[in-house]
C-alpha cells in the first residue's frame, strides 16, 4: 500500500504524473529516495529539472484550414533535433496548430495577458452583476471565478484539448515531455484569419 503523504511530496517534488509516482514508490516500498532512484531509471526526469533545460531544437508548423481563410504558424521546441524529426513531434505540432486555428487564443499563458486587459475584463463583469444586490465578498468571488475562465479560454496552455475536453493543451506538453524525456515548449503562435 503506498502511502499518501510520500505520494504527494515525490509528485510534488518531481511534477511527475500520479501514476508513475505510485508506480515507483510500491517497487520502492515507500522509501523516497529510492522511489527517486527508480524514477530516474524508468527515464522519468524530474519536469521540474526539465524546466530548466535549453529548447534549442524544434520545428515551424503550419495548418491551413480547408476553406482557405484560416491559417497558423506554431513554433514548437525541443531539446534536440532528434525529437524534432520525429513524427510524433509533428503530430503534436500539428494538434496544436488545430487548437489555435479552432479557439482563437490570444496568449500563450495567463501571465501574458497584459494587466490593463484583466482590468477591463473586470470593470465588465462588475457592471454586469453590480445590480445583483449581493454581498461585497460574493460579488468579488464571481468576478475572480469569470476573471480565471477568460484566462483560461484565452491562455492557449490553458484551454481544454478541442479531441479530448479532459486534457488542457498543458497536459500534452507534458504527456509530450515524458514521451520523449526532453523539454517541450511552444515558443509562439499565430493566428490569421480573412
Amino acid at each position: 500500500m503506498v502511502d499518501i503523504e510520500k505520494l504527494k511530496k515525490l509528485r510534488e517534488e518531481t511534477a511527475l504524473s500520479w501514476d508513475d509516482c505510485k508506480k515507483a514508490l510500491e517497487m520502492a516500498n515507500n522509501d523516497l529516495e529510492k522511489a527517486k532512484t527508480i524514477l530516474r531509471e524508468m527515464g522519468k526526469e524530474s519536469i521540474k529539472e526539465r524546466a530548466e533545460k535549453i529548447t534549442k531544437a524544434g520545428i515551424v508548423a503550419c495548418y491551413q484550414h480547408s476553406n482557405k481563410r484560416i491559417g497558423v504558424l506554431v513554433e514548437l521546441a525541443c531539446e534536440s533535433d532528434f525529437v524534432a524529426r520525429s513524427e510524433d513531434f509533428e503530430k503534436l505540432a500539428h494538434e496544436i496548430c488545430l487548437q489555435v486555428a479552432a479557439l482563437k487564443p490570444q496568449f500563450l499563458k495567463p501571465e501574458d495577458i497584459p494587466q490593463e486587459i484583466l482590468e477591463k475584463e473586470r470593470e465588465v463583469y462588475l457592471k454586469q452583476i453590480e445590480a445583483s444586490n449581493k454581498p461585497k465578498e460574493i460579488l468579488d468571488k464571481i468576478i475572480e471565478g469569470k476573471l480565471e475562465k477568460f484566462k483560461e479560454e484565452n491562455s492557449l496552455l490553458l484551454q481544454p484539448w478541442i479531441k479530448d475536453e479532459k486534457k488542457k493543451i498543458i497536459n500534452l506538453l507534458e504527456e509530450a515531455q515524458s514521451k520523449f524525456g526532453e523539454k517541450i515548449e511552444i515558443k509562439r503562435f499565430t493566428r490569421f484569419e480573412i
